[in-house]
């Protein structure tokens, strides 16, 4: 008979696990062997995932994609077959939409401050919905009463987020009946009001403030006889897990749900999530180059850094979980740095490895965001390759225009 205490260890999980880990990391093992490195591998089912679960955590609200975190045309055709929606910001953008054959109906462009030429680029791929957040942009529009819908957008700022996207553009709140008037005045129509508490934001509260506002706005405008504010944008902000664990998305929606449900029945309802649905996509992968003992700790020279995949440690803000291919042994201090000539190229300068040698593989989980995107291709060291994986086509869904 076998041990009672064979009977009781819980082996299977720890083995599947075991074996997940194993089958990956043959799998980043290949893909170097057959693309070099560095490298980024896009999974496309984890962007379906992260939209999925964003949608079961805001149902009713339109998710526009905002492409500048990962503008990858994989990204936009995975969700462009989920039936997402697309925020837009520039005329680059504008493109990638429209190459990957993105009906207009499904876009909105929420840059607050555009050029005549942005506003035309946008109108003749047929995007018609604008935002705006003064007097001297909405005289842009001028020309174009009648033919465009505008989201007024509010500044609500929010010391607790990663990147306080408030700081810059939005109008206050108190200031909003005054260009709201002004619009009406002009004979251009404003359909709604938006607003970005910023990026990685770690609590809803500011969501909720801003939405409850949003409510006495549109209450206010409809009190004054000025048209009717018929569209909610929430922005995103809606925050990921990197080093440091964050709230479930569907716990921190909660509120944000309740508050929306406060809102005018039949408001249109919009976000615009952007790091949630690309974060998690991306996995990098860099090859150390080079090692030298420096003041008692091993630094290991990669073939990517700050300049390139991980740009995100210097423009966001970000730490990202990092970790060598093959993990086991004994750590200790190290320093990993990029491969560029200048001495700010650091990605980590203490985090606890096992020595390794030229060649061994440096993993980079959550890359997704503000990665390759920022990247650089400085002291002529090349940007990482994308290797996109996951990819099918999906049904197209019925999409209702914002402007419907």
């Amino acid at each position: 008979m076998a041990p009672e205490y064979l009977e009781i260890v819980p082996a299977t999980p720890v083995v599947s696990e075991r074996n997940d880990n194993l089958a990956e990391a043959e799998r980043i093992r290949r893909l170097v062997a057959l693309h070099g490195s560095p490298l980024l591998i896009l999974d496309c089912e984890a962007v379906r995932r992260q939209y999925h679960a964003l949608q079961a955590a805001l149902p009713g609200v339109d998710l526009h994609y905002a492409i500048k975190p990962l503008p990858h045309a994989s990204v936009i055709a995975t969700l462009r077959d989920e039936g997402a929606y697309f925020d837009l910001a520039t005329n680059g953008e504008v493109d990638m939409v429209a190459e990957a054959g993105v009906d207009p109906i499904r876009t909105i462009h929420t840059h607050p401050i555009k050029r005549d030429s942005d506003i035309r680029y946008a109108m003749e791929y047929g995007c018609n919905t604008f935002v705006f957040d003064n007097p001297d942009e909405l005289k842009k529009f001028i020309p174009y009463a009648g033919k465009v819908n505008l989201l007024l957008r509010l500044s609500f700022r929010s010391p607790d987020a990663k990147i306080d996207l408030s700081k810059k553009f939005g109008c206050s709140p108190d200031a909003a009946m005054s260009l709201l008037q002004q619009a009406a005045d002009l004979g251009i129509r404003v359909k709604g009001v938006s607003f970005h508490v910023g990026s990685q934001a770690l609590e809803p509260t500011k969501h909720v403030e801003a939405i409850n506002a949003c409510a006495l706005i549109i209450q206010q405008a409809r009190a004054e006889g000025l048209p009717a504010l018929e569209v909610v944008d929430i922005g995103g902000g809606f925050p990921v897990d990197y080093i440091d664990q964050v709230q479930p998305i569907d716990t921190f929606c909660a509120p944000i749900r309740a508050a929306l449900a406060t809102l005018p029945a039949g408001t249109r309802l919009v976000a615009e999530p952007g790091r949630f649905i690309a974060a998690p996509a991306m996995t990098a992968v860099s090859s150390v180059m080079g090692k030298a003992m420096r003041d008692g700790r091993w630094w290991y020279y990669l073939d990517d850094g700050v300049y390139g995949s991980y740009s995100g440690r210097i423009f966001d803000y970000n730490h990202y979980p990092i970790d060598s291919l093959d993990f086991f042994g004994e750590r200790s201090p190290s320093v990993l740095a990029g491969p560029t000539c200048d001495s700010v190229d650091v990605i980590e300068d203490d985090i606890m490895l096992p020595e390794l040698d030229c060649g061994a593989l440096i993993v980079g989980r959550m890359m997704g965001a503000y990665t390759s995107a920022t990247a650089t291709d400085f002291n002529f060291f090349k940007k990482a390759e994308i290797v996109v994986i996951n990819e099918h086509v999906a049904e197209e869904c019925d999409v209702v225009p914002l402007t419907a």
